[in-house]
């Protein structure tokens, strides 16, 4: 007997045709603003938590989308253990700090491992688009999981994405990830809004700046790609512990130098999208 062929989603039959499929906003939503990085390990989840709480302190109505169903991190960056209500046909968003939350992590014992092929999660990615209760939010922050494989594709492809902002360190092996994200947006239509170079240097007890991983590459990645340079955010562990803690940084300590620098890209945000 002949083997079943396998069913194609919409976006792969559309990638094969050359035609993309009609994207659809996440109702509830004025803004969809992705957080990517290409490279895992850079502080990507911590960067897109900070950032939702930064532009609520600027006084934005924030929901943060946790997208990475391999590896969720929002559940324990935000201290959340509890299962979001249903009515049988929606989800609804678990409010914490003010800003409304979804993520795989809810749904699933954290400890067990997500074995999912990429149907299964496609499907995940659109019941959290689709099948959630967003309400009345200004921007939604969506934490992509590393990489640019299916989840990455999904939205691209199939939801507008309104920016996305690219999380790097500054050493090679992660640039070269880096440049394949550009590359990624670039060709599915997606604005990129900038570059940050995360963890780019610490400070030492002698008051001198330390760069581990090296120093620029991430700046000139950016001008090389002609994308705008964000800024850089240095190693603090006061980052580390207040996220452990369930309570980020930016939601702990507001006056924090740290803080200061995501409230910056917050208000940056808002200027560029609802003070226009």
């Amino acid at each position: 007997m002949p083997k079943e062929k396998p069913e194609l989603s919409d976006a792969m039959r559309a990638k094969m045709s050359g035609k993309l499929p009609e994207k659809n906003p996440i109702k509830g939503t004025k803004f969809t603003i992705a957080i990517s990085s290409a490279k895992g390990g850079v502080g990507k989840s911590t960067f897109a938590t900070n950032l939702a709480l930064a532009l609520k302190k600027v006084g934005c109505k924030v929901g943060l989308l946790d997208a990475d169903i391999y590896g969720p991190s929002i559940p324990k960056m935000l201290g959340i253990d509890e299962k979001p209500k249903s009515d049988g046909q929606k989800l609804e968003p678990i409010n914490k700090y003010d800003i409304q939350c979804m993520s795989i992590g809810f749904l699933a014992d954290q400890q067990t491992p997500m074995i999912w092929r990429g149907p299964m999660v496609t499907s995940a990615i659109r019941t959290f688009t689709q099948k959630v209760n967003w309400k009345d939010l200004d921007f939604i922050i969506v934490d992509l999981p590393p990489g640019t494989g299916d989840t990455q594709l999904t939205f691209s492809q199939e939801i507008v994405m309104d920016g996305a902002i690219i999380v790097s360190t500054p050493q090679e092996v992660a640039l070269l990830d880096v440049i394949r994200g550009i590359k990624m947006f670039d060709k599915l239509g997606v604005k990129i809004l900038g570059l940050v170079d995360n963890m780019s240097f610490f400070i030492g007890d002698d008051g001198k700046k330390y760069k581990i991983f090296g120093e620029g590459g991430v700046k000139k990645t950016a001008e090389k790609f002609q994308k705008k340079f964000l800024g850089e955010i240095p190693i603090n562990p006061d980052i580390g512990k207040t996220s452990d803690n369930g309570i980020p940084l930016v939601e702990a300590n507001p006056e924090h130098e740290i803080s200061k620098i995501y409230l910056k890209f917050a208000n940056e945000i808002k200027a560029l999208y609802l003070n226009h």
